[in-house]
C-alpha cells in the first residue's frame, strides 16, 4: 500500500489523481491532503478517503470544515499547513499546487526525504537548478506529471543521455491557433478558457492560449532532463495525442501517444515503475487518421518565445517571467486588462529584469524569492495595476 500526500487535492490534476487512486483502492492511500478554499469539495475527499491530515488556506476554511466533518480529521492551516502535509509520512507526495506557491512546500517534501510526482511546473521553472540539486542531496525520485514530460520520461526510458539529440514538446496551439491576430486581441476570458482537448483549471488554460504553457514546460524540460535549451523544441500538433517526442542521434525519433486524459500521466507516476490497466478508451490510429504538425508562430505567441529568452539571460530569468505571467494572467480573469496585456507585460517584466541583472546566478533560495517578488510589483505597475501589500519592489 503506497501511501500518498497530495498538495492541491482539490485542483484539476489533485481531484483526478484522486480518482485514479479511487480505482484501485488496495494500492494507494492518500493519508494528507492539502487545499484551498474549496471546502465543500475537500470535505467530500476526508468523508471518502479519511487521510490523518490535511491542510487549508486560512482560519475561515478550518471552521467551514470542521462544521462539515468534525473531529474527524487534524487540520493545519496556511503556508505552514502546506509544509505539514508535504512532509507528512509518506511514500510519494503529489506536487499539483498551481503556481509559486508549490515551491516551498515541495522543497520540504524533498528535504524531508519524500519522492515527488511533479505537476507544479512552476517549481522548476522558479529554481530548476536549486531544487536538482536538493533531489541529489536528499537522494529522492522526482517524476514528472505534465503530459508532456510523463511522455518524454517514457520515451528516455532505456536511452543514454549521450544517445539524446532533441527534445520535442507538442503544444495543442490552445484554442486561438487559427485566429487572426486581430481576432485574438478581443478575445474573451470565456473564450481563452475553452481549451479545445483538455480539461484544466484557469490558470493553466490561459498559459495554454498565450502558449505560455508550452514556455514553462520548455523551462521545466530543460530542468527534468538536464538538457541544454537548444536542443528542446516546441512543435504544434492540434489532435494532442502524441505527447512529446525524443530524438536520438542515429535520428530515430521514439514518442508517447494516447487520447487526451490527464490520468494517464498521473498513473504512470503513482505506480512507477509499473502500469495500472485503467478503464480509459483505446486509441485507435485508423479512427484518427491523420496526425498534424506545425511550426509555432512566435508573432502571435511571443510568450513561448520568452521563456527562451529568460533561459538564456539570466539564472533568474525564469522565476521573474513566471511571476509576471502569474500577476498578469490573475489581471486578465479578472476583467482588469485585455488579453494582449499578458504577453506586453511579461515582456516588460523580463527585459527590464535582463537590462539590470543580465547574468545573475541563483545561489540560495532567496535570490529566487526575491525575483519573485521584484517581478510581481513590476508587473502590476506595467498594467497600471495598485501594488498588493507586503510585495517589495526591490530585486
Amino acid at each position: 500500500m503506497k501511501r500518498l500526500a497530495i498538495l492541491g487535492s482539490t485542483g484539476s490534476v489533485g481531484e483526478q489523481t484522486l480518482e485514479v487512486v479511487a480505482q484501485f483502492p488496495d494500492r494507494f492511500r492518500p493519508v494528507a491532503l492539502a487545499a484551498g478554499r474549496r471546502i465543500e469539495k475537500l470535505a467530500d475527499q476526508v468523508k471518502q478517503f479519511r487521510p490523518e491530515l490535511v491542510s487549508v488556506a486560512d482560519e475561515a476554511g478550518v471552521e467551514e470544515l470542521r462544521k462539515r466533518v468534525g473531529d474527524e480529521v487534524e487540520i493545519r492551516v496556511g503556508a505552514a499547513g502546506l509544509e505539514d502535509v508535504a512532509t507528512h509520512p509518506s511514500d510519494l507526495v503529489v506536487a499539483a499546487l498551481v503556481g509559486a506557491v508549490g515551491l516551498a512546500p515541495t522543497l520540504a517534501a524533498i528535504r524531508a526525504g519524500r519522492s515527488v510526482a511533479l505537476a507544479n511546473k512552476e517549481v522548476m521553472v522558479m529554481a530548476g537548478a536549486f531544487v536538482n540539486r536538493t533531489v541529489q542531496e536528499a537522494g529522492v525520485t522526482l517524476l514528472p506529471v505534465d503530459s508532456e514530460h510523463s511522455a518524454i520520461f517514457q520515451a528516455l526510458s532505456g536511452q543514454r543521455p549521450q544517445d539524446v539529440a532533441r527534445l520535442l514538446l507538442t503544444a495543442s496551439g490552445g484554442p486561438f491557433r487559427t485566429w487572426a491576430p486581430e481576432r485574438i486581441a478581443k478575445a474573451s476570458i470565456e473564450e481563452a478558457l475553452a481549451h479545445p482537448n483538455w480539461d484544466m483549471g484557469p490558470k493553466i488554460s490561459i498559459d495554454s492560449a498565450t502558449l505560455m504553457n508550452k514556455g514553462l514546460e520548455v523551462i521545466e524540460a530543460r530542468w527534468l532532463f538536464d538538457v541544454p535549451p537548444e536542443r528542446i523544441e516546441v512543435v504544434v500538433h492540434p489532435q494532442s495525442i502524441v505527447h512529446s517526442l525524443v530524438e536520438t542521434v542515429d535520428r530515430s525519433v521514439l514518442a508517447q501517444l494516447g487520447l487526451p486524459d490527464m490520468k494517464v500521466p498521473i498513473a504512470v507516476a503513482l505506480a512507477y515503475p509499473e502500469r495500472l490497466p485503467l478503464d480509459l478508451p483505446r486509441l485507435e490510429l485508423a479512427e484518427i487518421g491523420q496526425l498534424d504538425f506545425e511550426e509555432p508562430d512566435l508573432e502571435r505567441f511571443p510568450c513561448l518565445g520568452l521563456a527562451f529568452e529568460a533561459l538564456a539571460g539570466s539564472e533568474e530569468g525564469p522565476a521573474v517571467l513566471n511571476a509576471a505571467n502569474e500577476v498578469s494572467v490573475a489581471a486578465f480573469l479578472e476583467g482588469r486588462v485585455p488579453f494582449p496585456a499578458i504577453a506586453e507585460t511579461n515582456a516588460f517584466v523580463l527585459h527590464r529584469h535582463l537590462e539590470e541583472r543580465a547574468g545573475a546566478v541563483v545561489d540560495d533560495l532567496d535570490a529566487v524569492v526575491n525575483a519573485d517578488a521584484w517581478a510581481r510589483v513590476q508587473a502590476r505597475e506595467a498594467m497600471g495595476l495598485s501594488p498588493l501589500p507586503g510585495l517589495r519592489g526591490a530585486a
